[in-house]
């Protein structure tokens, strides 16, 4: 169980650091090239919108990439027995909560194996 947190966490992270640095490096995150949604940005932007953010603004793009940072610290922590680490995941867990729609699965998934893990 714990290494399945573990593996979802880092996945989502490093996923939000490298779409945040192409972001900020390239322009832009990446996006379907072909298709119906060709250029178009996942489920999260709306709720980013209902905020008030840009979801292509240089401050979302930091979003990604600081989330991205924290998030890898926090999977440290907690694989290596810090007594923060747990509570460190958690709160970043919750954070993500709102990176819809595979962020929020995964979080999910890592926050209910976490209190599972607990019990």
């Amino acid at each position: 169980m714990r290494w399945v947190i573990i593996i979802l966490i880092t996945l989502t992270a490093g996923w939000m650091l490298a779409d945040g640095l192409r972001a900020l490096t390239v322009g832009d995150y990446f996006t379907p090239a072909s298709g119906e949604y060709a250029g178009q940005l996942g489920p999260w932007t709306l709720l980013v919108q209902a905020l008030g953010i840009e979801p292509r603004s240089t401050f979302m793009k930091l979003v990604f990439v600081v989330y991205g940072i924290a998030a890898l610290i926090a999977v440290a922590g907690f694989a290596l027995n810090q007594p923060w680490g747990r509570n460190a995941l958690i709160a970043i867990a919750l954070l993500g909560l709102w990176y819809l729609p595979i962020g929020t699965a995964a979080n999910v998934v890592a926050l209910i194996l976490l209190f599972l893990k607990r019990s």
